[in-house]
């Protein structure tokens, strides 16, 4: 089966200084849709002012180390010359969670923030951030839990085996680190409430380019902006669902998507593992029914590159009531215009490449619906969460 793409068109991303602000995505219309975007559909780019490393590029857009190296495999995550285009994330699947409150999903070292909706209606809108997490031998716990307390500009006790540990690499530490830029808690912490002082907390001056990397003792370690950020949102008692899911599957318009997602440090999975997972999800996205002729070339690609970006994979005929409505007249040569979609057997896309200064990037096609699954109260061990 092939997906006819529409036209991609590609918006060149030219930002001086930082974001301010989180990335916001709206929500998507139809509430079982589980795909976001953030620039009109496509792909997103951006053009190096000066010399710099991946890493600047990153902190700028928001983005974390991982990440923008698995975008970009051939830019030199060292050099990035002025003029050298470099990809950016637009697209992404909400990981299988409650859309309330937080969701870290360890696996892609990004969270979810939902702020919340007036009674009875749905989030409007998802904020999301980058993230550090858990090094192999001081995993980030998984499960549900909540904020517990919040802390300005806070102390550090550093436990005593993580004393012990940087007495033995010669880096020795006080029983208490003060306030201020060398404190690895940063300027912000929201504690959690597991035991063994779990936190979502900002980042020392020195260790700031390892966001979005395993690097931590189990906390959740974020920019400073962003910390700043979410801390005047989220309040005392706000769910927080810590999930573990390399592999996410949903739906867009009646389009079928699937991001994967590299291993953790230490967690090595077969090619064949990660297969069968992505089978599962691709049953459980379709109301729990086989999909036989999804573009098995699309998943191949997804599940072996794992680059964390959104592939399609199918296609469904839309509803009769939006199969008969009056198709929409793209206004400007930016928005790609609405056509029938045909399904044959490797997916094209026919690549605008019109570059310009301050420009986005975009792709649209139509995509699946889900049936909402209501989540248990905790992920099973899997990291996803399952109805009843």
């Amino acid at each position: 089966m092939n997906i006819n793409a529409l036209l991609v068109f590609i918006f060149l991303l030219s930002f001086m200084g930082g974001h301010a602000q989180a990335t916001t995505y709206s929500m998507p219309k139809n509430v079982n849709d589980a795909v976001i975007t953030l620039y009109p559909d496509g792909v997103a780019l951006t053009r190096a002012d000066q010399d710099e490393t991946l890493l600047d590029v990153a902190r700028r857009f928001l983005l974390g180390q991982t990440e923008i190296v698995r975008l970009n495999p051939d830019v030199d995550r060292w050099l990035v010359k002025k003029g050298e285009i470099v990809r950016l994330s637009n697209h992404r699947i909400l990981p299988d969670s409650p859309h309330n409150g937080i969701t870290l999903n360890i696996a892609e070292y990004r969270m979810y923030y939902y702020p919340p909706a007036k009674k009875g209606e749905t989030p409007q809108q998802v904020m999301s951030f980058a993230h550090g997490v858990g090094r192999q031998d001081w995993k980030t716990p998984l499960g549900k839990t909540k904020v517990e307390r919040k802390i300005m500009n806070p102390e550090w006790h550093p436990p005593e085996s993580i004393r012990r540990e940087h007495a033995a690499n010669g880096d020795p530490l006080p029983v208490i680190v003060p306030p201020g830029p060398h404190n690895p808690l940063g300027t912000r912490a929201l504690y959690l409430d597991l035991p063994g002082e779990y936190r979502i907390h900002g980042t020392d001056i020195d260790k700031i380019n390892g966001i979005g990397m395993q690097i931590t003792h189990g906390c959740v370690r974020m920019y400073p902006k962003d910390v700043e950020e979410l801390y005047d949102l989220v309040g005392v008692g706000t769910p927080v669902y810590i999930v573990k899911q390399p592999i996410k599957v949903g739906w867009l318009d009646n389009v079928l998507y699937i991001e994967s997602h590299p291993d953790l440090e230490g967690e090595e999975t077969t090619l064949d593992q990660r297969f069968t997972l992505a089978l599962g999800l691709i049953k459980k996205a379709n109301n729990n029914q086989e999909i036989f002729d999804f573009d098995q070339q699309a998943l191949n690609k997804a599940v072996k590159e794992q680059n964390g970006e959104p592939i399609a994979i199918y296609e469904r005929l839309p509803l009769l009531e939006e199969a008969s409505a009056t198709p929409e007249i793209a206004p400007t040569v930016l928005v790609p215009a609405r056509t029938s979609v045909q399904l044959p057997a490797k997916p094209k896309v026919a690549a605008k490449a019109s570059i310009s200064a301050n420009m986005p990037v975009s792709a649209k096609t139509k995509v699946p619906v889900k049936t909402p699954v209501k989540p248990l109260r905790k992920a099973s061990p899997d990291g996803y969460y399952h109805g009843n």
